[in-house]
């Protein structure tokens, strides 16, 4: 193997023997110079001797590590550039990429798609945050897997300190997934959402059908099952019945408490795709639409089921099955604002779509995730 120039002969026999062990990942202490390997046989660490300014030290030994795991010198972005073009073909590129002691080798491997349960515990030696965490999350063969249950107790454990409300949500929603958290840990969970409202969009997207929130069904609900059964296109008023009961009571609450309380643009985006996904099901509007108003004239042209006092429902559920991002578009191409700066901005849309949640929830208007403190805001009209 070709060495590098000027990395110290001490160094280059250390790394070669360690090398030569077959290692199943490598970091860099960086502040500290010191190179760590996981192996067959367990860690390894080796305290470089620079004769160089650290900086370029560095590259040096990168290079020597390139070569070893690619059979070029040239590093990370090279070799990201040769995996790139030959179409990501090979998941022992993976193997490859977490031998490189670079950082951003390793966040390359845990979005890749071949990621499984063994390479994510690898990369987790090699590099373990917040971010890395959630990203091996989504792939279903590592959350269930031991690794998964690891990286969950981390995201639980850190998630009173993650800053960005989107972050907070995604940490939720992941959490979520079935067989990582128990029953106890997920009531904590709910309990923080309902003071980090951004949180309660993760349980809209995990867990929509069976939130820890106890409501009782709407007193429609009886009159749409019968005209379910009455029904010749009883599809949309199944739909409706769903919404009607008390999971579906649950759901509307809590995308209203959530709604209300908009921390920040990203939040909102998720917010508005998790609702979309939920009443799509009901969907009779094509097309993306981008002002509510428009939305809702189109509601009311379309013609409805018989079903005789359920009128008013079922144009609020065929609303809320058409809204998707596209909603949001027109305000937030023209502002950056978050917080209450933001939530005023986005009044025009959000006022028509609590309009219309609050038509197909509780009846009092009051939901039990933000009980009583809703009962001065302005009414909402038609």
């Amino acid at each position: 193997m070709a060495e590098p120039a000027d990395i110290s002969p001490e160094d280059s026999l250390r790394l070669n023997v360690l090398l030569a062990q077959a290692p199943e990942a490598i970091r860099i202490d960086e502040a500290r110079m010191v190179v760590h390997a996981l192996t067959p046989k367990g860690e390894a660490r080796i305290e470089l001797n620079p004769n160089a300014a650290d900086e370029t030290y560095l590259r040096r030994v990168k290079s020597l590590l390139s070569s070893h795991a690619t059979g070029s010198p040239g590093g990370y972005p090279v070799f990201l550039d040769r995996w790139t073009r030959m179409g990501q073909a090979r998941d022992q590129m993976l193997e490859q990429l977490l031998l490189l002691g670079e950082s951003e080798a390793v966040v390359a491997v845990v979005h890749a798609p071949g990621l499984d349960a063994r390479l994510a515990r690898r990369a987790w030696w090699a590099m373990p945050d917040a971010a890395n965490a959630r990203a091996m999350l989504r792939h279903a063969a590592v959350a269930e897997s031991e690794i998964g249950r690891e990286l969950a107790i981390f995201l639980l454990e850190f998630l009173p300190f993650e800053e960005k409300p989107v972050d907070q949500l995604e940490s939720v929603r992941l959490l979520l997934q079935p067989g990582l958290v128990d029953a106890a840990t997920r009531d904590r969970l709910w309990r923080q959402a309902q003071n980090r409202r951004g949180m309660l969009v993760g349980f809209i997207h995990a867990a929509s059908d069976d939130l820890p929130l106890d409501l009782p069904a709407h007193p429609a609900l009886e009159r749409c099952r019968a005209a379910v059964h009455d029904s010749h296109d009883a599809a949309e008023l199944a739909t409706l019945a769903k919404i009607l009961a008390p999971a579906g009571q649950a759901c509307v609450a809590t995308c209203i408490a959530a709604l209300e309380k908009l921390p920040d643009q990203e939040v909102a985006v998720s917010l508005f795709q998790a609702m979309a996904r939920y009443f799509a099901s009901a969907r009779v509007v094509e097309g993306q639409w981008r002002d509510a108003g428009e939305l809702e004239r189109a509601v009311a042209a379309c013609p409805s089921p018989r079903a005789q006092g359920l009128e008013q429902q079922l144009d609020s559920l065929r609303f809320l099955s058409a809204i998707s991002v596209s909603l949001l578009d027109p305000i937030f191409a023209r502002t950056d604002s978050i917080g209450s700066g933001m939530r005023r901005k986005l009044q025009p849309v959000t006022d028509r779509i609590l309009y219309h949640l609050e038509r197909l929830g509780p009846g009092s208007g009051i939901t039990a995730v933000d009980t009583g403190r809703r009962r001065g805001r302005r009414s909402r009209q038609a």
